[in-house]
């Protein structure tokens, strides 16, 4: 079965009772000795290659598993490496094993910040200087190009290896999640290994061999207890029913949906409020930081994977690395169901990389079936303008492609292995620990739409909350989250002006902040001016919040810059409130040492409102056009001029 946390009620599966906790018997195989050497792994097992990956969403993670699995191609057997649990000091001891190459797949996340498990290796590289003389290196990005700081972590990461004597083997790649990372990563790779045969005079073995990373144990009915089956925890057994502080990515705490109504009052989209409680928790938070849900997969998809695959959903199974020295001896918690599996652990609405299609055309007994995938799997023109038409275009996930290529019947152990990991859901919290130190409050627009098929597409996270809302006289919903610092905070002098910049559910991080300015007053302190720029739609569809904002106005805690595009013939944005307002902008940001913040869209919204700040630096301030550049730039260093935003 799959725990819906929703109904976790005192039962003898999960173990858990009112009155207190039950003994579990846990499996010894969990208790693992890690080995953090990532030399002595290499040394080992006689490999050179090794691919270290700095992740947020799993993607880089999925890159560095891909190369270090071609390696094998070219006599460069690779093992994968997470920086957070390896000794990264390391490094300079590599040079040791002959022919030996580190590559680096890197992906940039905020505001040019590296990934959480990447952190503590650029602070080495930033502050030590480590002797990586005669290091083989090569660095892949993940960035996007609609941001700021466009992969400024693989670019600082390229340089300074450099710097510190290490020998680049080949040119850094920098992948844009904005327009096609995989197709970015696929024409890198196709000419990053010619160079490595070249520099250590190797040759290819030819064809790519498709082997399995991870070996299928299916389980006996009787080989394992209730108690020993994970069942959607993340990482420890049993830890959504016995919780224990600190909650983190791998440990998240199981709050309480006291609150989930919906913000529209009309329209045909929905914008949900929601109140997590975290009292229980430990956890504290603070204004603009990220909340992080783990959701649950559509039941309906995970049912139709089922069918189409043939497979009982109910089976206990294991996948095992075959690679006996890998740290990762499996993609997810396993023993589990495939249930499961596809429910709490697998991306199943995620388009499918040009490598899964290359793998799934070996399943298919019709001939254009197999062609089709196959050509999409290529980095060739045509097979470039195929992926992008059947997949890209036509949204379609794993579920839409079985449907289509009826003769293509994968085993479902080997989606498991293939499809990326289901990753937590960010969401800006809405809410000040002013006001609300025992809850965490989302806001978000569910997000459903129709695809060029006639399919309707549907958000994970989105969706399941929509559909656990609290009823009167049943247990409250929950759901696994964790808090996710942020640098998007306000100034430490409440006096410091500001500016907000955060149309539709950009507003969330800035009701947070207008709550703890408010408090602020009411208590006696000194605020600065409090500006902010909101837009949505239609003032009586869509105004989220608007109660609140207009009650804030009134008591003189903000001044509002409203615009409603749809309300008349010609469209208004935020952007053109702030055109009409560039010498207040100005004077805030240049003349009293205010702080400007922007939360929202990041491919147009973002770049707009940025020049519009630029053109009243120029204009307003009377600066070059080159100084005004310096001059924001300055800003963003000082973190006077923050985002928060998304593509």
């Amino acid at each position: 079965m799959v725990v819906q946390w929703t109904t976790c009620l005192a039962c003898d599966l999960c173990g858990f009772y009112p009155g207190g906790y039950k003994k579990f018997d846990v499996p010894a195989a969990s208790l693992q000795i890690v080995e953090n050497s990532f030399i002595k792994k290499l040394q080992s097992s006689g490999r050179k290659l090794v691919v270290f990956y700095g992740s947020q969403t799993g993607t880089g993670e999925e890159f560095a598993g891909r190369l270090a699995k071609e390696g094998a191609r070219y006599k460069m057997k690779g093992m994968v490496a997470d920086p957070e649990e390896c000794h990264m000091e390391e490094l300079t001891k590599l040079p040791e094993i002959p022919n030996s190459l580190a590559v680096f797949c890197m992906a940039t996340y905020g505001e040019g910040d590296p990934t959480d498990n990447a952190m503590e290796f650029f602070d080495w590289l930033k502050n030590e200087d480590p002797n990586l003389e005669g290091l083989n290196f090569a660095v892949f990005g993940l960035g996007n190009k609609t941001y700021e700081h466009y992969n400024k972590v693989a670019i600082f990461l390229d340089k300074r290896l450099e710097e510190l004597g290490g020998n680049r083997v080949f040119e850094l790649g920098l992948g844009d999640d904005d327009a096609n990372i995989e197709d970015d990563f696929i024409t890198w790779k196709e000419k990053f290994w010619p160079a490595v045969c070249e520099k250590f005079n190797i040759q290819s073995t030819g064809e790519e061999e498709l082997t399995r990373q991870f070996r299928l144990v299916t389980h006996q009915p009787d080989e394992f207890t209730p108690n020993q089956i994970f069942q959607g925890e993340i990482a420890r057994l049993h830890s959504l029913q016995v919780q224990k502080p600190p909650y983190d990515a791998k440990n998240p705490f199981l709050a309480q949906i006291i609150v989930n109504k919906e913000l529209h009052k009309g329209g045909d989209r929905s914008c949900l409020h929601v109140e997590l409680d975290i009292s229980d928790s430990k956890m504290r938070y603070d204004a603009g930081d990220h909340v992080a849900i783990y959701p649950i997969n559509d039941i309906d998809l995970v049912n139709r994977l089922g069918d189409l695959t043939g497979a009982n959903l109910d089976e206990i199974f294991s996948l095992i690395n075959t690679d006996e020295d890998s740290s990762k001896k499996n993609p997810f918690p396993c023993p589990t169901s495939y249930r499961t599996a596809l429910s709490h652990y697998v991306e199943i609405t995620a388009l499918p990389r040009t490598h899964v299609l290359r793998e799934l055309a070996e399943y298919c007994t019709n001939e254009e079936d197999k062609n089709k995938l196959l050509l999409m799997s290529t980095n060739s023109q045509e097979g470039k303008a195929l992926y992008q038409s059947f997949i890209v275009d036509a949204c379609r996930n794993i579920v839409h492609i079985l449907e289509d290529l009826k003769s293509c019947k994968p085993t479902l152990d080997h989606l498991c292995e293939l499809l990326p990991r289901l990753q937590p859901r960010y969401y800006s919290i809405s809410s000040s620990p002013k006001l609300y130190p025992e809850t965490v409050h989302i806001t978000a627009v569910v997000v459903e739409y129709k695809t060029p098929t006639g399919r309707t597409n549907k958000g994970v996270a989105t969706t399941w909350l929509a559909q656990h809302k609290p009823e009167e006289g049943k247990p409250f919903p929950r759901v696994p989250v964790y808090i996710r610092k942020s640098q998007f905070r306000l100034p430490l002098q409440t006096q410091t002006p500001i500016v907000m910049v955060g149309p539709g559910t950009g507003l969330a991080p800035f009701r947070g902040f207008l709550q703890e300015r408010a408090h602020a007053r009411a208590s006696g302190k000194e605020v600065g001016t409090t500006v902010l720029y909101f837009g949505c739609r239609h003032r009586d569809q869509d105004y989220i919040y608007q109660d609140e904002l207009e009650e804030y106005e009134k008591n003189g805690d903000v001044k509002l810059n409203v615009a409603f595009s749809r309300d008349q013939e010609k469209k208004v944005y935020v952007t053109h409130l702030l055109e009409k307002n560039m010498e207040e902008l100005w004077d805030i940001i240049g003349n009293r040492n205010g702080h400007f913040y922007i939360c929202g869209d990041a491919k147009y919204m973002a770049v707009d409102v940025r020049n519009i700040v630029l053109r009243a630096i120029q204009e307003v301030g009377g600066k070059t056009e080159e100084d005004a550049i310096q001059f924001l730039k300055k800003l963003e260093s000082m973190k006077k001029y923050s985002s928060d935003v998304w593509s």
